[in-house]
């Protein structure tokens, strides 16, 4: 196979008012896995350059079952939730630095600068 399981069509709507057929997992060794661009929640658009609008799901599983070796997809990237202000990427980073890139050296500075402090006491 193709190496990935796929969701959605006519007869069984993935998401409420969508015909649209997509990624729901990625099988590890597969093909999509060691392509590496196709993702899970990925839409599917086409396949060889048919488009799939309105199937039921057998019959777009039935498609990719027939595709042959050489498969092209059309695909649609699944949008990221936005959680947070306007710009967040919506990945579960921040976009800054770490707290701990931050805090490490911090820390390390406090700590060299009460030693040195300590060092330069004890020579008084």
């Amino acid at each position: 196979g193709l190496g990935f399981n796929i969701v959605g069509g006519t007869d069984q709507q993935y998401i409420s008012n969508d015909n649209s057929i997509y990624v729901s997992r990625i099988k590890k060794d597969g093909a999509a896995y060691l392509d590496g661009r196709l993702q899970e929640g990925d839409k599917i658009l086409a396949v060889n350059g048919r488009i799939l609008k309105d199937l039921r799901h057998k019959d777009a599983v039935e498609l990719f079952r027939n595709a042959g070796c050489n498969v092209s997809l059309k695909i649609q990237r699944r949008l990221q939730p936005q959680n947070g202000p306007v710009g967040h990427q919506g990945d579960g980073e921040s976009g800054g630095l770490p707290l701990a890139a931050v805090l490490v050296p911090g820390l390390a500075l406090a700590a060299a600068a009460v030693w040195i402090l300590l060092r330069y006491r004890q020579r008084m």
